[in-house]
């Protein structure tokens, strides 16, 4: 299954989510712990323009199938696991949706349509609007999160400043030789990761500090700074 998602977010000195850092499109494959294939972006979209980077996550999941093969697209959008291609506005309005979703999602209908049908066309597999139901998403949310972490490191680097970065909810963070990985803390979900390579060797540049986020539970938090070293 291809699936995408994005996660961690930068915070003020009051733990107010600022920017969205990170989008991935990962491949998950039996028995679905951890990715396959992996396409990942930097992206630091205001948090208030969340809404738009599931057009986004859907057309990084177009470029991934053109690299791998799949049964099934997995989109974060909690809309009971209907095939994108077929939602209508009047399904829409019946759902049991959040007011803020009711209101966005039909600014964003029309293109995220127009891509799952593309997919259909050329792939024959449906987009479904599953959301964090999707285990393929889970994974991809924490894989977002791991390359979140390379790219806060790099502009720290870069501006020589510091950084806290919200992780994605209930996970923790670990560094195992050049890779970052985020592993799930929910019960059901221990074998689940998310990892990103350090290639660039960013992170034997930085000071990495994990602490529980105060103002958001079950959720933690990264302070980023330069090394002193």
């Amino acid at each position: 299954m291809v699936a995408a998602d994005s996660g961690a977010a930068t915070l003020n000195d009051h733990f107010k989510p600022l920017r969205v850092v990170a989008v991935a499109a990962v491949l998950v494959e039996p028995p679905y712990r951890k990715i396959s294939f992996c396409l990942a972006e930097p992206i630091f979209v205001e948090v208030e323009k969340g809404h738009l980077l599931v057009v986004h996550e859907l057309e990084l999941c177009q470029r991934v199938l053109k690299e791998v093969k799949a049964d099934e697209v997995h989109l974060d959008m909690s809309l009971g696991g209907l095939s994108l291609e077929e939602l209508s506005l009047i399904q829409l309005s019946r759902m049991r949706i959040s007011s803020r979703a009711r209101s966005q999602i039909p600014k964003i209908l029309p293109r995220l349509r127009k891509i799952a049908s593309d997919i259909k066309r050329v792939y024959g597999i449906d987009v479904s609007a599953i959301g964090k139901d999707s285990i393929p998403v889970r994974i991809a949310e924490l894989t977002s999160g791991a390359h979140a972490v390379l790219y806060c490191a790099e502009r720290v680097v870069k501006e020589n400043s510091v950084v806290r970065l919200g992780l994605p909810a209930k996970c923790s963070v670990s560094f195992v030789g050049s890779n970052v990985a985020l592993r799930s803390l929910v019960p059901a979900e221990q074998e689940i990761v998310g990892c990103a390579e350090d290639d660039k060797k960013v992170l034997e540049k930085v000071q990495i500090s994990e602490m529980l986020n105060p103002r958001a539970r079950g959720f933690r938090v990264l302070e980023i700074t330069p090394s002193s070293e």
